[in-house]
């Protein structure tokens, strides 16, 4: 069985898997172990929005079964997790009034927005245009460009605190809705993000990602040196991001319309082979490392695998290098083999030095969104991005 097929029906299973996260309130539940929703949990705004995102892939594929589903996430998103009174998402169900607005979920539901639009959701149209108005209203700092990364419910304050991983997950959206909307801007403020997080501050830090920074954009190394496994802010370099990171800035070079500046490509190669240097250790991926490459956190979380996967694949479509293509193979072998759980669906999300499943971190399956991508992005041209890829039958 060649690697290509194995994908494909990777990507059929846990499209099934997905199709499971209905949650009856609204939107997409966290799932347990088992795939069960987990019902005690809130509906979460960035749950709803990836698995919304990865069923309007499903559609995209062929599947008109999983339309009703896209449309139960956009009707969540419109209603449930919307904000009437101010505008934007709340960050899940139980915290409407109170609570914070975060850019990761906006960027998100830009995302889910764009591909369900593609997916043929005529709701989605009007979710696009609120989304992208919210972004640039309330996110988006044209004096720096990049955007701030939380604020309060009526948006009267914001959290002194900016980060890495939120414009990370702007510049994946800002690449769709370039696509989705035919318009070259969204790549010019990707690249402003990206200059100054990898041209700016990784490529003179040995290629490790600065993630954490003061409201004046000042750097803050030991930012939760207390707590390490952080979920979405963890202490020092996160070599999945430096994969993440890589493959961002290999579509955004591949993007038509985009007058790339020259430096795009040998920074995707530095992010690379950072992360594989530092987080590669006794047969997995680490979580975590401090500012010299050793490990925090030991354990291996999937997404880490699943964008070290796509990051290998998109530099060999970008170099045409065997070696990328030698990685993919590999890698694709571990997640077959310890990650990817044939009895209960889905990945397990976290495991130990050991590859045992633990869940410190990550406990069950919440979502499938760094899985699914990960079985498309190698059999798909480096642009247009993802859902657009698949709209224009693309897949390979």
């Amino acid at each position: 069985m060649t690697l290509s097929t194995e994908l494909a029906e990777e990507t059929e299973r846990l499209l099934r898997f997905s199709a499971g996260s209905l949650h009856p309130k609204g939107g997409f539940a966290w799932l347990n172990d088992d795939g069960d929703p987990d019902l005690d949990r809130p509906v979460e705004t960035w749950i709803t929005c990836r698995m919304t995102h990865v069923l309007s892939l499903g559609v995209l594929l062929g599947h008109d079964e999983y339309r009703q589903l896209v449309d139960h996430g956009i009707e969540a998103l419109a209603t449930l997790l919307h904000d009437d009174v101010h505008g934007g998402w709340f960050a899940a169900s139980d915290r409407p009034g109170a609570g914070e607005k975060r850019a990761y979920d906006h960027a998100f539901v830009a995302l889910a927005a764009s591909s369900a639009v593609l997916a043929g959701s005529t709701a989605a149209v009007g979710l696009l245009t609120d989304a992208t108005t919210t972004i640039l209203d309330r996110f988006w700092d044209e004096s720096v460009g990049r955007v701030s990364d939380v604020w309060s419910c009526d948006w009267s304050s914001c959290e002194p605190y900016r980060g890495a991983n939120a414009n990370m997950h702007t510049v994946e959206a800002f690449l769709a809705l370039a696509d989705v909307t035919a318009n070259t801007q969204w790549l010019d403020r990707a690249y402003r993000i990206a200059s100054f997080f990898i041209d700016g501050k990784a490529r003179t830090n040995d290629w490790r990602i600065p993630e954490h920074y003061s409201a004046d954009w000042t750097e803050f190394p030991d930012y939760n040196r207390d707590d390490p496994a952080h979920k979405f802010r963890p202490f020092g370099a996160t070599p999945g991001h430096g994969f993440e990171w890589s493959r961002l800035l290999l579509h955004l070079h591949a993007s038509p319309g985009f007058l790339d500046t020259g430096w795009l490509l040998d920074a995707a190669r530095g992010l690379f082979d950072r992360a594989v240097a530092d987080g590669w250790r006794d047969g997995g991926f680490v979580y975590t490392t401090d500012w010299d490459g050793m490990p925090v956190v030991g354990d291996r979380l999937h997404w880490v695998l699943c964008e070290a996967i796509a990051a290998a694949g998109a530099l060999h479509e970008a170099t045409g290098e065997g070696r990328f293509g030698s990685l993919v193979d590999e890698w694709w072998s571990l997640a077959k083999h310890e990650f990817i759980d044939s009895s209960f669906g889905s990945w397990h999300h976290q495991l130990d030095a050991a590859n045992r499943p633990v869940n410190t971190v990550w406990p069950g399956k919440p979502d499938t969104y760094h899985a699914v991508q990960a079985t498309l992005l190698p059999r798909l041209p480096l642009a247009p991005s993802l859902a657009s890829a698949l709209a224009n039958d693309l897949l390979r």
